[in-house]
């Protein structure tokens, strides 16, 4: 999905990837690849993903590119202004408190950087729907509940993607 918007980056990401993060490391070692002289500090709630994740990124972790890091994304342990990107692949679902969670991710940005969120369900999808109620936690957003909590968490622009055959939905949010 992140095909649909090319980013132009420099400097520091703040990448989160799968349940509340970066899971196994797979979405850092792709933007390490794809913006070569970016710093990239991946977060994930579980110690296992971080495990992981660690393992995965390894020889960008040696060379200084990448830091990986436990926190919850409720409550992100970084300083105010400190990225320019920060990413979602497949985890709002399960956020809790979206708006108070969107309102960390724009207070950890430095202004004018963006925010991109990619997931699989637009909130409409029956099958995603049918996860929704028997996964504890999840829920699935439309891109209009999306923007509503971004906007109320601060971004000034803010823009929706869907997919013109499958239910997937990116958001682009800039501080």
């Amino acid at each position: 999905m992140m095909d649909y918007y090319a980013l132009e980056m420099q400097g520091a990401v703040l990448d989160r990837t799968k349940t509340l993060g970066c899971g196994g490391g797979r979405n850092a070692c792709e933007l390490l690849k794809k913006y070569p002289s970016a710093k990239v500090t991946a977060l994930d709630y579980s110690a296992l993903s971080v495990e992981k994740a660690k393992e995965y990124n390894k020889n960008m972790i040696a060379s200084g590119r990448c830091k990986v890091v436990q926190g919850n994304v409720a409550e992100l342990p970084f300083a105010d202004g400190s990225f320019e990107l920060a990413t979602a692949f497949e985890t709002v679902y399960f956020w809790p408190g979206i708006e108070k969670c969107f309102a960390g991710v724009c207070r950890v940005l430095k202004t004018g950087g963006t925010f991109l969120i990619c997931n699989e369900s637009d909130g409409m999808d029956e099958t995603s729907l049918k996860f929704e109620k028997i996964i504890d936690g999840m829920k699935c957003y439309t891109a209009k509940q999306l923007e509503n909590a971004l906007r109320s968490a601060g971004f000034g622009e803010v823009r929706s993607v869907h997919h013109p055959k499958n239910p997937w939905i990116t958001m682009i949010a800039r501080k």
